[in-house]
């Protein structure tokens, strides 16, 4: 009990910490409440985080649940021993050294990538402008997160997976089931909500990752193109700008705000899994 109280007191003192030193960024003696102008600052950079998030989770979480799957139900008991080992030993890679790879392994090898994707694929939006000649865009930072969250989702999923009722899988196979089958039946429907609860534990690493991004990403203005120049997230700009920032200025408080609203964004999205998790338990074989 004690515990658990004093991680709410810790929580709350983050929220009180965010809240009071931010004020300075919502209001000013001279104009008032100048919420307006922090909102024109603050959107696009929401704006370029959830960008990088969905890239990040829409590449991931296929791929984790594919190789979780492989492990629990195909790959041979040696061998998925070793891949285990293999994608827990990715999660223990310091952020830095994944920004690092990104830039300067990964980035100039999407060059080529991008300029046939704006010759080919030029007319959508997402790949329209003109691509960048360094690589270093909101997509390359997204590649870059989604290796790093790939652990997690497939750590979660492979645990899950695992715990699926013998007798189930059995009662499938022995209604005729072929492996494929079972697991739709049986597998799936009894992980769903740890699935769920893997990819949220994801996002939220996607959502506050910064070493990796700010290394990777060349910042600049909101833009729709994920191959040209541009973008930025919350927690590579508080990093790259929080050093330069004199204690108790204005902009200081500004990064402050903005750290506020991914504290916020982040809050709302565990609440949103929590809801998604609790409403399919009713639904899985866990019951």
């Amino acid at each position: 009990m004690a515990a658990g109280i004093a991680i709410l007191v810790l929580l709350a003192f983050v929220a009180l910490f965010l809240s009071s030193s931010s004020g300075r960024a919502l209001y000013s003696e001279d104009e008032g409440l100048i919420v307006g102008q922090f909102l024109q600052y603050a959107m696009p950079l929401v704006g370029g985080t959830i960008i990088a998030s969905i890239i990040a989770l829409g590449l991931a979480a296929p791929v984790a649940i594919g190789v979780a799957l492989f492990i629990s139900h195909f790959a041979p008991p040696r061998a998925s021993r070793s891949i285990g080992y293999v994608i827990d030993l990715l999660a223990a890679i310091p952020s830095v050294v994944y920004g690092a790879w990104g830039m300067s392994f990964l980035a100039p090898a999407m060059v080529p990538i991008y300029r046939w994707l704006h010759e080919n694929l030029g007319w959508f939006p997402l790949f329209a402008g003109n691509p960048s000649g360094t690589g270093r865009t909101i997509l390359t930072a997204g590649i870059v997160l989604a290796v790093m969250i790939l652990p997690i989702i497939t750590s979660v999923s492979r645990e899950i997976f695992i715990q699926t009722p013998k007798l189930h899988e059995e009662a499938a196979l022995a209604l005729g089931a072929t492996r494929w089958e079972m697991i739709k039946m049986a597998v799936f429907p009894f992980a769903r909500a740890g699935i769920i609860s893997g990819i949220m534990l994801g996002l939220g690493r996607a959502l506050g990752e910064t070493m990796a991004v700010a290394l990777v990403l060349s910042g600049g203005a909101l833009t729709a193109s994920l191959i040209s120049t541009g973008n930025q997230t919350i927690p590579a700009e508080i990093a790259l700008n929080f050093p330069e920032a004199g204690p108790g200025s204005e902009r200081q408080a500004q990064l402050i705000a903005i750290g506020l609203v991914l504290f916020i964004i982040t809050l709302v999205v565990n609440m949103i899994a929590r809801w998604i998790v609790s409403r399919n338990k009713e639904f899985s074989g866990a019951n």
